[in-house]
């Protein structure tokens, strides 16, 4: 049996596991932290089983050890506090009971009785966090192994305690988990594990959406996000989902002539952001920037395959994704602009670039153009590294060109120089639709180059244009 040694854990767990001994209570750390102390990866996030009751052992605790922000859930016997750590900083600690669950065929909310070490143990996701470690003086420091989950460790697959489908049965939403540990530590699943979430797919229904998307953006924040979401696509639980996304796989042939698998080619641009930013809401982007292209898709015998306006059509799509899957309304601009304009730059590499063409682009994109050039770069695919050169080369020459003109002329403040209300100062107007047409043919006249960005030349140009249009009325 595998022991860990004092340095392995912080001091504290051991005065933790002192308390219990006074208690005559048997007491071990469990699950993810366990897991993450044999992979050497950090984790602050501390599970403590004792087999007794929970709830008045960690009143003790934090009596005893000055824990604060102490929360009970009489339901499920747990209790959560903070604790400071000398050696380990701040500690999130939740103190439960060992227990065994049922559950209703319809719900993922258990039906919690007491139990011992070993039904606490079975009732886990995966081997691998079916781990326990004495905390009791005796013992201390001694691994609890009765499922081989060291041996998964060692040999990184994924597998379940008990028969996958009953695992999964009882929380459906282990089987995105699956796919996440899949995504987030590269383990691979065992052929009985994948086929159980492929015939139970469908059971994922039943967890609620914000549950389901806090799994989905551990995917999506993950080393390499395609391992978890080419999973998901595998067994069926993408389709419950996105089916929007899943849409976008397969190709057609019309007269000997195909397009690329959008699905695919997209998995590999999530990937290609991954590898450069961690943003979630840019991955998110990434995912979703061909969304319209199934909706779109035309054949012309002199063009081939074309998507015409889905950049259009996919911003009313992802805001229909963002109320179905209920993620937060605050970045669904942000997504939507980057679906809108991911193909904007892509011209701008083939030709002579103008100065005002590159203001354009600076001021529509605003200040998410370093995010908006970083999918560019990533929507590149193509498995010929000439091409890619050719094209990685023009962008580069986008970008010192956006440089040079946010040096030359100010625009990278990204705001114009006047707004709406020097506007209206400066002409004695109220507001309305003639400040607004002022407004616009101003900015773009600095977008243009027609004037330059300055406040007075602004001022100056909305004076004229204001008289011009007062005449124009009058005649």
């Amino acid at each position: 049996m595998k022991h860990f040694t004092d340095s392995d854990i912080p001091e504290v767990l051991f005065r933790i596991g002192d308390l219990a001994d006074q208690e005559n209570l048997p007491c071990y750390l469990v699950g993810g932290y366990v897991r993450d102390i044999l992979m050497h990866r950090p984790c602050t996030d501390i599970d403590i089983m004792v087999v007794g009751d929970p709830v008045a052992f960690a009143k003790n605790v934090r009596n005893g050890l000055n824990g604060k922000n102490f929360v009970v859930f009489e339901r499920f016997r747990t209790a959560q506090f903070e604790m400071s750590a000398e050696d380990s900083g701040s500690l999130k600690i939740e103190i439960v009971g060992a227990r065994k669950e049922s559950y209703n065929p319809d719900s993922r909310k258990p039906i919690t009785q007491t139990g011992t070490l070993e039904d606490d143990l079975s009732r886990r996701d995966f081997t691998i966090n079916a781990l326990a470690m004495s905390l009791n003086a005796r013992t201390r420091g001694a691994l609890v192994d009765q499922y081989d989950g060291l041996g998964d460790l060692d040999k990184g697959i994924l597998r379940t305690p008990l028969e996958p489908e009953q695992t999964f049965s009882d929380d459906p939403l282990r089987m995105m988990r699956a796919a996440r540990f899949a995504a987030q530590f590269g383990f691979s699943p065992e052929p009985p594990l994948v086929a159980a979430i492929t015939a139970m797919h469908e059971r994922i229904r039943i967890v609620s959406r914000e549950r389901i998307s806090q799994e989905f953006f551990k995917i999506m924040l993950s080393p390499k996000p395609s391992v978890g979401l080419k999973l998901l696509y595998e067994t069926g639980i993408l389709g419950d989902l996105l089916p929007e996304v899943t849409a976008m796989a397969g190709i057609e042939q019309v007269d000997g002539l195909g397009h690329k698998d959008t699905l695919f080619h997209t998995f590999q641009v999530v990937d290609n952001v991954a590898k450069h930013s961690d943003k979630l809401w840019l991955r998110i982007s990434a995912l979703l920037h061909d969304i319209a292209k199934p909706v779109t898709k035309r054949f012309n015998p002199a063009a081939g395959w074309t998507f015409h306006g889905h950049e259009a059509v996919g911003i009313r799509i992802v805001a229909r994704i963002f109320k179905s899957m209920r993620w937060p309304s605050e970045p669904l601009e942000y997504v939507q602009k980057m679906v809108r304009m991911h193909h904007r730059p892509i011209p701008l590499s083939k030709e002579e670039i103008t100065d005002s063409a590159i203001r354009r682009l600076m001021f529509d994109a605003g200040p998410d153009l370093e995010d908006l050039m970083s999918l560019c770069r990533a929507d590149v695919t193509s498995k010929n590294p000439r091409k890619v050169m050719r094209i990685m080369k023009n962008f580069g020459n986008v970008e010192q060109k956006i440089a040079e003109v946010a040096e030359k002329d100010l625009l990278a403040q990204w705001r114009p120089p006047i707004g709406g209300a020097d506007i209206m100062e400066t002409l004695g107007l109220s507001e309305g639709k003639m400040v607004g047409l002022i407004k616009s043919r101003m900015e773009n006249a600095v977008i243009d180059g027609i004037i330059p960005y300055d406040r007075e030349a602004a001022l100056a140009y909305v004076r004229e244009l204001y008289a011009e249009l007062r005449n124009d009325r009058q005649s």
